[in-house]
């Protein structure tokens, strides 16, 4: 007999059917035997009545046990139906159980709000975890909203175009996560921060709009709006300006909000905006939480801080990059940037949007000339001969008739763990790794075998 989904059983009132799925609860009640199963769509009460052929599997049968059951879609009294539970109004008349696999006893309740086990316990049972009411709506919105993303960028004519994961180290902020050559021993690759440099190639080659929903990896310090390995939303337009970026954006987050999350009210459209200036004088952070009321956890308060310094200080005294190392000056500051003078002056055409206190997404008008990168680096005191072997490619790119561009990356997880309402990214990642960048369930990371070690002519040193 043909599956049913659970959401669809109140169609077949009356009828007998066939659902597959896990038992959720089991209640023992003597002469009958109350369950409640559970498949992707939802839940339903079924019930085994005495004398029925499927009385000897209910007794063994156990939560998470995985079953195929045949029964008959009874209409429950009026007294007895709960209008506010999906299928409230129906009952499962259970002819048979038959037993797909069983289940050893779950390391915690996975009915209950898992927040309350341990992190440690849950993730090492991520796939029990991942079980839970509250995490199958994370995830599921999550693939929601990327949807949305995806079709709605295509309706504007962007291509989705993946890039390399294996590539080289650059400077470009945090430290890399390098990956061993075997055939050219002593070489590494480097596993991408973003695909900041990939984008603006694009450029370079014609695609004028690109986007990608990107894997970046960074070895930074972890907590909790931040991961080892994360997901950016990324893009990247040609011929635009700071402003087309900024409308692009806001129509994006409001589809996204307006369609999936829509108990959620936005304080003010269009987004307001303030400068990095002003929001460090008034606020003292360049992430302002401007909501009016913020015990409302429904109320999303977007603003946009620009106008931010294209060059600061390190500890030690000299220039880096506010952002990074490929935004372009606003025009009036070009001059300056290539002169490299009043260095600390030159604002950059960078844009960071925040929502509620968290940076969710930055970009900026990139350098488009080779000239304008080149100074750069050389405030930043990087010789001559270390920025061609860093960047040489990226400066023949751009010599190579390079358009206007820019774009924006998105912190995808991050914007996911406010709108579900979450403390930390991890609540909205399949598979996260915990605070100390380790994967429990996979016992990652491991040690290399002598032989892999051998092969890629690496020895290591444990002090």
């Amino acid at each position: 007999m043909q599956r049913i989904l659970i959401k669809d059983l109140k169609e077949y009132i009356g009828k007998e059917i066939t659902i597959k799925g896990w038992v959720d609860v089991r209640r023992d009640q003597g002469k009958m035997i109350f369950f409640d199963f559970r498949d992707r769509t939802g839940f339903v009460q079924g019930v085994v009545l005495s004398g029925s052929p499927a009385k000897e599997t209910a007794e063994r049968a156990r939560p998470e046990w995985v079953v195929e059951v045949r029964g008959k879609v009874n209409q429950r009294p009026e007294k007895n139906a709960q209008r506010e539970k999906q299928n409230g109004g129906i009952e499962l008349e259970i002819l048979e159980i038959k037993v797909l696999n069983e289940a050893e006893t779950p390391a915690f309740d996975i009915g209950s709000d898992t927040r309350v086990v341990g992190e440690d316990v849950r993730l090492t049972h991520r796939y029990l975890d991942l079980r839970s009411q509250r995490l199958q709506k994370n995830i599921r919105n999550r693939h929601k909203v990327v949807k949305l993303i995806r079709d709605s960028l295509d309706k504007d004519g962007f291509v989705e175009i993946e890039t390399p994961i294996l590539t080289k180290s650059t400077p470009e902020g945090a430290r890399d996560y390098i990956v061993p050559s075997r055939l050219e021993k002593g070489k590494f690759y480097a596993l991408p921060q973003s695909p900041q440099q990939y984008k603006q190639l694009l450029m370079t080659a014609g695609f004028e709009k690109y986007f990608q929903i990107a894997r970046c990896m960074r070895d930074e310090d972890t907590r909790g709006d931040r991961q080892p390995e994360f997901t950016q939303l990324d893009l990247e337009m040609s011929f635009h300006t700071a402003e087309d970026t900024i409308n692009l954006t806001e129509k994006l987050l409001i589809e996204i909000v307006k369609n999936i999350y829509p108990e959620k009210k936005i304080q003010k459209a269009p987004f307001p905006r303030i400068s990095y200036s002003d929001a460090m004088k008034k606020y003292n952070t360049d992430r302002p939480d401007l909501r009016e009321d913020k015990s409302n956890p429904n109320l999303l308060a977007f603003v946009w801080v620009v106008d931010f310094p294209l060059f600061e200080k390190t500890d030690a005294g000299a220039w880096t990059f506010t952002h990074n190392p490929f935004s372009a000056p606003k025009p009036e500051y070009i001059e300056n940037l290539l002169a490299k003078k009043d260095i600390g002056s030159i604002i950059a055409e960078q844009y960071d949007i925040v929502l509620n206190g968290f940076e969710i997404a930055g970009g900026s008008v990139r350098n488009h000339k080779a000239g304008a990168l080149i100074s750069t680096f050389e405030i930043m005191g990087y010789p001559k001969e270390k920025i061609g072997t860093s960047f040489g490619h990226m400066l023949k790119a751009l010599r190579a008739g390079t358009p206007p561009h820019g774009g924006i990356a998105w912190g995808l997880d991050r914007l996911l763990m406010i709108l579900e309402n979450e403390e930390s990214i991890r609540e909205v990642i399949a598979f996260p790794k915990t605070g100390e960048g380790s994967d429990l369930m996979m016992d990652a990371p491991s040690s290399a075998s002598p032989e892999q070690l051998l092969e890629l002519g690496i020895s290591v040193n444990r002090k």
